[in-house]
């Protein structure tokens, strides 16, 4: 049985080769010690540690490459706190210190650490939302401990990437290569590198435990690599690369009890983040493909009404007018068992893998019909913005007070994270310290209807918003679900 320290044995995978590293699928023709790197490999073989020799090889050669495209992220924050008066909202004293009460505001500056990775020459830094969330000011720092200011330029909360561009730059930055995730075996030796507690860029190895780790929750795309590589507080938005010095996934998150790593560490996929950061460097939005379907989890009680051995694919439960989905011929039953001759075992698997495509692309859906199986190809199309999303901010006394609301499209749908087989005005934003936020609204709530009238779209609400009721009767749908409340 290995010990942690032996995983180095496996070095052997590591052996220079002109300059560069071999993966771990070549040895070299001769392993012997003082032999000259090989000019070409001669064997492609998988196996464990033949010598001592080998026993002793280092990850440092690959270290020194991958590590200078490391970056430390300092966030700064400012956040105004009020102090509420025990008579805020009372009508007599707001007459005199107006609405909200008399409590003055204080401002107070936050700062949190992460890291982050350079995937171009031209200072695109690659680094978590959550790192960067709310920031007003990005400061990145180089493994030589050379600082640059740097801007957001794309921050997308649903996969919890945010994508970093340093200001004055002269000369060209260190910079990580892309490698296809999906090439990424479970048992493949992989290095975390980041800056955890903020003790210094710090480097652990481990390998890869799974590749398709779902239902984490990190992200709205729950598809992470999964790594026994030490990754701590501070490691977020941190490299994971592989023994070709190539990233594999942005670390970022940890399975932990204790605050301290177990072994168990999520990275986000290098083909997500790819998506992300091309999206970033030609100043595009990020598009998706947009599937125009509903799916559900294969049961092992489903998995038996459809007469197959085991629970596998997913299984089509809803098929949206004009879609692609539609277009391709699939119908409600349609078992989707491949993605382009990937297995797909859950509807997060399937939504990365399709997300993951490009734009324009066609994707071979390998699915059972029936029990009989079959190839569709579907087109990868980005989601269309119909109806218009007319972007307004209700004010006033309403319960809507603080909210920015916008018309429902598949496009907005897939934004917020929601069905995009849904219609009506959805709420996009609610500002802090609002009757909203205080009246427990959310983000990606529907408004249904306002005293017994539909909401058909954001200028109903509004208009609805201005009127002087006693008493608002509200239906809204949250997660699925339909909540009716009355307010006073």
């Amino acid at each position: 049985m290995f010990l942690r320290k032996e995983f180095a044995a496996l070095a052997v995978l590591l052996v220079a080769a002109g300059g560069g590293y071999l993966a771990r699928d070549f040895v070299p023709s001769s392993s012997a010690a003082g032999t000259a790197p090989p000019a070409k490999v001669t064997e492609a073989v998988e196996r464990v540690p033949a010598s001592k020799v080998e026993m002793q090889l280092s990850f440092s050669p690959l270290v020194k490459q991958a590590a200078p495209a490391v970056v430390n992220v300092y966030a700064t924050r400012k956040v105004v706190t009020q102090n509420r008066s025990p008579f805020f909202n009372d009508p007599f004293f707001e007459q005199f210190f107006g609405r909200g009460g008399f409590g003055a505001p204080r401002e107070r500056v936050e700062r949190s650490l992460g890291s982050g990775v350079i995937v171009d020459h031209t200072g695109v830094i690659v680094t978590n939302h959550h790192v960067i969330d709310g920031a007003t000011e990005v400061k990145v720092a180089l493994a030589d401990r050379t600082e640059f200011e740097a801007d957001v330029v794309l921050d997308d909360e649903r996969t919890d990437l945010a994508i970093l561009k340093v200001r004055d730059l002269k000369g060209d930055l260190p910079h990580l290569e892309f490698a296809n995730s999906d090439d990424t075996e479970v048992g493949d030796l992989v290095l975390a590198i980041g800056n955890p507690f903020g003790v210094g860029q710090t480097v652990t190895s481990g390998i890869v435990s799974a590749v398709a780790r779902t239902q984490v929750g990190a992200s709205d795309y729950s598809y992470f690599v999964q790594t026994d590589a030490a990754i701590n507080p501070g490691n977020s938005g941190g490299a994971l690369v592989n023994m070709q010095g190539k990233l594999v996934g942005i670390n970022s998150s940890i399975y932990t009890r204790s605050g301290g790593s177990n072994g168990i560490g999520f990275a986000i996929p290098a083909n997500m983040v790819r998506l992300v950061a091309e999206a970033a460097i030609s100043g595009n939005k990020v598009e998706r493909a947009w599937f125009g379907g509903s799916l559900q989890m294969v049961s092992a009680d489903i998995a038996n009404g459809l007469g197959l051995d085991r629970p596998q694919g997913v299984l089509v439960t809803e098929v949206f007018d004009d879609s692609p989905a539609k277009a391709a011929g699939l119908e409600i039953g349609d078992l989707i068992l491949k993605v382009n001759g990937k297995d797909v075992d859950s509807p997060d698997a399937f939504g990365y893998r399709f997300a993951t495509t490009p734009i324009g692309s066609t994707v071979n859906l390998d699915i059972s019909r029936h029990g009989k199986a079959s190839t569709l190809k579907i087109r990868a199309e980005a989601a269309p913005e119909k109806p218009p999303r007319d972007q307004r901010y209700i004010e006033g006394y309403s319960p809507f007070d603080g909210a920015t609301v916008l018309n429902l499209s598949p496009a907005v749908a897939q934004e917020l994270g929601v069905d995009s087989g849904l219609k009506g005005v959805v709420v996009s934003d609610i500002r802090n310290g609002t009757t909203a936020e205080r009246l427990g609204l959310k983000m990606g709530d529907i408004i249904r209807k306002v005293n017994g009238q539909a909401v058909r779209n954001t200028r109903d609400l509004q208009t609805l918003s201005k009127q002087d009721f006693r008493l608002w009767r509200l239906e809204i749908q949250r997660d699925g679900q339909l909540i009716k409340t009355t307010i006073s």
